[in-house]
């Protein structure tokens, strides 16, 4: 028995009720995804906010300038044979404390950092016919005057620091020695140079490594394996490696690369083997997908013009899937670039004063640096700390920006 069936009506009373129902909820829906959006944008506004509010302080630095008579000083020196073993053994800091009480007041201890004297022995250094004239030298402030002279600071440095100003000798300007110096103990003193040329040269080792090893198991995985249970198994290793927690790879590099193969501990190489470990799984599985992509036609027209296997994979498949695998690599080594666990693990960690000369010497990254800052007891590196954090930022800003351009440049459309 067949039953005919009455047209919809959609003026109903009921029809009416559930095509606006069907309208409310579009409604909620957007507004839900709507308050997601505005909801993640403030906490990145909160983000920003405090870090720069925190960190835009970390780039300036207060000096006082100190004028001094440098022939009537008791630093003797002779300006034609100066050289760092001179100025090692002329004991700037004595002859610094000297004439700042001279001039400054007896106080001056509490006004300038204690490393203030290597702004003298670099200005002699620079010109050393200033030690037969006087001349005006800026100093670098004392943590209590810099955060007085900034925000605010205790009563006393407050009032040090008005009466500087009517001296007219204190002033605030950008920090050149934040991007030119490495750690140290003064806050006034350090730099993100060091650990800015590690993270480059770390973060080179990985690339250089995890790179072409994950692009090849790529191309062998999609393009060359049968399909068998060991690779299966493979394929699965994989997945499960690219959700291992990062302090697990470092405890592999700290068993392998130290202990086993005793390369030198804190080195770039060995932070960029470490991170080569954990990015090589990102790289694989961001390169297989960009390799499935490619539509068959494309191998079987090669094919057919008769390219061999290996002419079809490194001839057309791989340069039409490089964008993705260029993009899934980049993110990756942003991923990389955040770390911190696993460096500590291979002792990344070290005092570095100096920044590296190469792959193989003493180096930290700039994670390290800022959770070493984070945890020093002077308020002076507060502001540091944010600022480092700025730079890293801004670093991993640029690499995202690279993979945002890599994408729009070799993407083809099909």
């Amino acid at each position: 028995m067949t039953v005919e069936r009455l047209p919809t009506d959609w003026k109903s009373e009921a029809m009416r009720k559930r095509i606006a129902g069907r309208y409310a909820k579009e409604r909620r829906f957007r507004l839900i995804g709507l308050g997601a959006v505005v909801l993640s944008a403030a906490f990145l506004a909160f983000l920003l906010f405090t870090m720069m509010g925190n960190g835009l302080r970390g780039f300036t630095r207060t000096e006082i300038a100190l004028t001094v008579d440098f022939p009537a000083s008791p630093l003797l020196l002779d300006p034609a044979a100066i050289t760092d073993e001179s100025l090692n053994q002329a004991n700037l800091p004595m002859v610094t404390n000297t004439v700042a009480q001279r001039v400054l007041g007896p106080d001056a201890d509490s006004l300038l950092a204690p490393t203030a004297w290597i702004s003298i022995r670099d200005a002699i250094k620079a010109d050393p016919s200033i030690l037969s004239r006087t001349e005006t030298i800026a100093l670098p402030a004392s943590t209590s005057i810099d955060l007085a002279a900034k925000s605010e600071g205790p009563p006393e440095a407050e009032a040090a620091v008005a009466r500087l100003k009517k001296a007219g000798v204190l002033t605030t300007g950008f920090n050149w020695n934040f991007l030119s110096a490495s750690d140290g103990t003064d806050p006034a003193q350090v730099g993100i140079w060091g650990a800015f040329k590690g993270t480059l040269l770390t973060m080179l080792v990985t690339l250089l490594l995890s790179f072409p090893v994950g692009v090849a198991t790529a191309l062998y995985l999609e393009e060359y394996a049968p399909k068998a249970w060991w690779t299966d198994i493979i394929e699965v290793s994989i997945n499960n490696l690219a959700a291992v927690p990062s302090i697990i790879f470092g405890l592999l590099g700290l068993s392998i690369f130290l202990n086993l193969l005793h390369l030198p501990r804190s080195a770039a190489l060995v932070g960029g083997m470490t991170l080569a470990l954990m990015t090589m799984p990102v790289i694989v599985i961001a390169g297989r997908n960009a390799i499935k992509s490619v539509p068959p036609s494309i191998r079987d027209a090669a094919l057919g013009i008769g390219a061999s296997p290996v002419q079809v994979v490194f001839q057309h498949v791989l340069p039409l899937a490089l964008p993705g695998i260029l993009t899934g690599t980049i993110i990756g080594m942003a991923r990389a670039l955040g770390e911190t666990a696993p460096l500590l693990m291979i002792g990344m960690r070290a005092f570095i004063a100096t920044p590296p000369g190469g792959i193989s010497d003493p180096a930290t990254v700039l994670p390290v640096q800022i959770f070493l800052w984070s945890d020093e007891v002077s308020k002076g590196f507060v502001e540091k700390t944010s600022a480092a954090i700025i730079v890293l930022l801004a670093f991993l800003l640029a690499m995202n920006g690279l993979a945002i351009y890599l994408r729009n440049k070799f993407e083809t459309r099909w």
